[in-house]
């Protein structure tokens, strides 16, 4: 694979984690542009890729923990660190919560989510090629998040 301490993150990471991105931008800007009939699936179907997305970079950082060992407190951090960005999605989309109160929560997750990363990177669990990945990635994210939020204050 690709070495720990390189600087550019793989390129295949960078393809697939741009092509993440699409259904975050799409669905951000897709609600501005629909017909307003459209416009609760939209975002529904935005926030449970959100979801799916906390659980998957949630998972990352599982992977990361089982780097360390046993006795190794970071690595005992990150694990527990790494259930909840999908239990704070799930709680959003089962709480039955207003639009206007689950992408709040949405958003605050993933920006959780790059301080975790990067704190496994400042300890050594994750590759120093990742806040070069993670970085651009998270602030599309939250900037999709905020332009549809907007979208639900707005209306």
């Amino acid at each position: 694979m690709h070495p720990f301490d390189a600087e550019k993150p793989p390129k295949l990471a960078v393809l697939l984690g741009y092509a993440g991105l699409v259904p975050f931008v799409g669905g951000a800007l897709g609600i501005w542009v629909i017909p307003l009939g459209w416009r609760p699936f939209v975002l529904d179907a935005l926030l449970d890729y959100s979801a799916v997305i906390l659980a998957f970079m949630g998972a990352i950082h599982w992977g990361l923990a089982m780097r360390g060992e046993e006795a190794d407190e970071k690595a005992k951090l990150q694990l527990g660190l790494s259930v909840i960005p999908p239990l704070l999605g799930w709680a959003a989309l089962a709480g039955g919560l207003p639009m206007g109160l689950s992408l709040p929560i949405f958003l605050f997750s993933f920006v959780g989510l790059y301080l975790a990363d990067m704190h496994a990177v400042r300890v050594g669990l994750a590759p120093q090629w990742y806040p070069a990945l993670r970085t651009p990635l998270t602030l599309v994210v939250c900037l999709s998040l905020l332009v549809a939020w907007a979208s639900v204050l707005i209306s």
